[in-house]
């Protein structure tokens, strides 16, 4: 098959990662920056250009778009997608799931559990604290990657603070519930085509509550329990993501799905656990495309 890997950065780990896993299945891979794209209709058909020359020989594509690519990036997988190539993941899944109220919107709609989450309205932030019992709360910018955006606001004045900052630059935001008993901890699974191929355990740094890798956590391979998989599986089907990292956080109150990933970073997983995770993407394709 002839596959393309949508990626803007050809040296990084996870490029090159699956670049190598669909040569060793015998596939014509090669890798495309989105950015180089130019789209076009042409009598009403979709075209892509890439580099000068129509790109109309694609079976299927794995889009690797960075949260500063979003728009572009998903516009470049949904011209493909009317032009009938598989897709690992959506041009709408991407969209969905990388806003992080609309993605909490759609899992408790499929009763997905996940921390209390509120919507910020850029108002009045003393009224949107008045509902808030306790303290730490955390405070989400609603496009944000690697744990930047997060801030974690210790008291009511911090946060109120914290809010009208934002509220002056215009940010859009969610606050969520803190949850103490982490202790700093999260599980990531990698799940593809609707299975868990891998997970892991993070670790935050001493002082910081983000468990993210690019911030200096340490990560344990683990294999999760049947509830554990079975919310994983469920979060990324509810937004339609044929292969995605979900992060679950344990509570009290059982796993709790804290963010969803269309284009999770493939080096961290696959040191951690020794899992050839690229294989699994190219094995969904193949298994589609039959």
């Amino acid at each position: 098959m002839n596959i393309a890997i949508l990626s803007r950065g050809a040296q990084l780990y996870s490029t090159q990662s699956l670049f190598k896993a669909g040569e060793l299945r015998n596939h014509d891979v090669e890798i495309i920056d989105p950015t180089h794209c130019v789209l076009s209709i042409e009598d009403g058909e979709p075209k892509v250009h890439y580099l000068g020359d129509e790109i109309d020989d694609l079976h299927a594509i794995i889009p690797r778009i960075g949260a500063s690519n979003t728009y572009f990036g998903s516009s470049v997988v949904r011209q493909f997608e009317a032009q009938g190539v598989f897709t690992t993941v959506s041009s709408e899944s991407i969209i969905t799931s990388r806003d992080k109220w609309t993605c909490f919107q759609l899992l408790s709609r499929a009763r997905v559990p996940t921390p209390m989450t509120i919507l910020g309205n850029n108002r009045d932030p003393e009224k949107l604290l008045e509902g808030w019992k306790s303290f730490p709360v955390i405070i989400k910018l609603l496009k944000g990657t690697h744990g930047q955006g997060v801030i974690l606001a210790e008291s009511r004045q911090s946060a109120l603070s914290t809010l009208e900052t934002l509220n002056s630059l215009g940010a859009r935001y969610v606050l969520q519930e803190f949850i103490a008993e982490s202790k700093g901890t999260d599980l990531r699974a990698i799940v593809v085509g609707g299975n868990v191929v891998a997970a892991m355990k993070r670790q935050s740094e001493d002082g910081d509550f983000r468990s993210n890798l690019h911030r200096g956590a340490s990560a344990i391979p683990v294999k999760l329990d049947y509830k554990q998989e079975a919310l994983a599986i469920r979060a990324a089907k509810t937004l339609g993501l044929g292969a995605c990292g979900v992060d679950i956080l344990p509570s009290q109150k059982g796993p709790l799905v804290l963010e969803i990933n269309s284009t999770p970073g493939l080096e961290g997983i696959e040191n951690t656990t020794g899992m050839d995770v690229a294989r699994h993407f190219i094995s969904y394709i193949e298994r589609n495309k039959r």
